[in-house]
């Protein structure tokens, strides 16, 4: 992966979870909504076909996603 798509996927996960934050900051989305996003996230992508040539990558996205729900990094656990 070139240096620039790493910096833009780096980019593109703080500005979401700064979002989803915001979001629940302000009483907009509950906490299990924001979960439920996260696992949808997740869910799209797990087994996905072996044609699609790029099962190695999903499964590191829906393991990344899964970290960041175990950490609770895109919610403020009160």
């Amino acid at each position: 992966m070139s240096q620039l798509s790493d910096v833009s996927g780096i980019a593109a996960l703080a500005i979401c979870e700064s979002l989803l934050l915001a979001l629940n900051d302000r009483n907009v989305l509950p906490e299990r909504e924001i979960i439920g996003i996260l696992k949808d996230a997740a869910a799209a992508h797990m087994d996905l076909p072996p044609k699609e040539g790029k099962a190695e990558q999903h499964a590191a996205v829906a393991s990344l996603i899964n970290k960041i729900i175990d950490g609770g990094n895109s919610v403020r656990r009160r």
